[in-house]
């Protein structure tokens, strides 16, 4: 063909001519060739190995466990009785150990080969890890209930703990939080921002595994909060939509240099951010119990105690020419 695209055939109908279908399909060979043999020109990233690497699929299936045991009988997909409790529950835990350990073991042997590391025995490893994490679940409870019950309080249109379990995207997105901050705390690579960034897609909440927070914390609605590696946060916080607990601009390459140091802000107890609110920077620090309003920019520390809010806004109110 010289490289000539072979022209449409002409058709009274919208089926497709046999012939041509043939023709456009017989190049795929080719172009699979191509595409193949791109991936070892160095040009893109690629994982093609015999050891697996955790991916979006495990992980949701993970998720989807951890919520079965850390709100029982709310996700569930057989009911949950007195009768059956006990076997049923027994059988989720021993399933979600299966499934952590192995996609904890993945995570741990990239790693390894990843850096030419030297041999950490990822399958061992990996299994106590899994269960470090399992043990953790009724203080991982624990801390989620006293989530729903701030939410509750604080949200008049919320009627039960019920309708905040099922239905907040902030409790969800909390929830793969707190268990993913557990494996970053047990130093597990990439699961953890896996499991974040999977409720990131589902919520539009984008919580860092490596980010401290403290009891009843409140994400009210959440579309494009964003909430960085090193942010602390205290008890009895609150947060609208659209904040950011970010980092200041950083120079470029500045990966090495500041990774791992403290970028993002603190967050003392009793706060309230509203909707827009933008705070960056590892040294700022919002004291106790104040409020912060909507689209407020804050580079700089902030004392306890302290109302910040933009200047009202002057409206100009147009009448139609005529």
């Amino acid at each position: 063909m010289n490289g000539e695209k072979p022209a449409l055939p002409k058709q009274n109908t919208c089926r497709t001519d046999e012939a041509f279908r043939r023709q456009m399909k017989s190049r795929l060979p080719e172009l699979a060739e191509k595409i193949i043999a791109h991936c070892e020109t160095g040009e893109c990233y690629t994982h093609i190995d015999y050891e697996p690497l955790s991916s979006e699929g495990y992980v949701a299936d993970l998720i989807d466990k951890f919520r079965e045991l850390i709100f029982p009988g709310y996700f569930s997909k057989e009911k949950l009785d007195p009768a059956n409790a006990k076997y049923s529950l027994g059988q989720s835990v021993t399933t979600l150990y299966d499934m952590l350990a192995e996609q904890i073991t993945h995570s741990i042997r990239h790693e390894c080969l990843r850096y030419d590391m030297s041999c950490s025995e990822c399958d061992l490893s990996g299994q106590e890890k899994a269960l470090a994490v399992l043990e953790s679940i009724p203080a991982i409870r624990r801390l989620l209930v006293t989530d729903v019950q701030a939410t509750l309080e604080g949200d008049p249109a919320a009627k039960n703990h019920d309708e905040v379990i099922f239905c907040y995207p902030g409790i969800f997105a909390i929830m793969v939080y707190r268990v993913a901050h557990r494996l970053f705390e047990l130093g597990v690579p990439l699961l953890p921002r896996l499991m974040t960034e999977y409720a990131h897609s589902l919520t539009g909440i984008d919580i860092h595994p490596g980010a401290t927070i403290g009891p009843r914390f409140v994400i009210d609605h959440g579309t494009g909060v964003v909430i960085g590696e090193t942010t602390v946060i205290g008890s009895n916080v609150r947060i609208y939509q659209g904040v950011t607990l970010g980092a200041l601009s950083l120079p470029q390459n500045a990966g090495e240099k500041w990774r791992g140091k403290k970028r993002h802000p603190t967050i003392e107890d009793d706060v309230i951010i509203y909707s827009g609110a933008t705070i960056l920077g590892g040294d700022t620090v919002i004291g106790a119990r104040c409020v912060i309003g909507g689209n407020v920019w804050l580079t700089e520390s902030v004392p306890p105690d302290t109302r910040v809010i933009m200047e009202q806004p002057r409206l100009i109110y147009k009448q139609p020419s005529g």
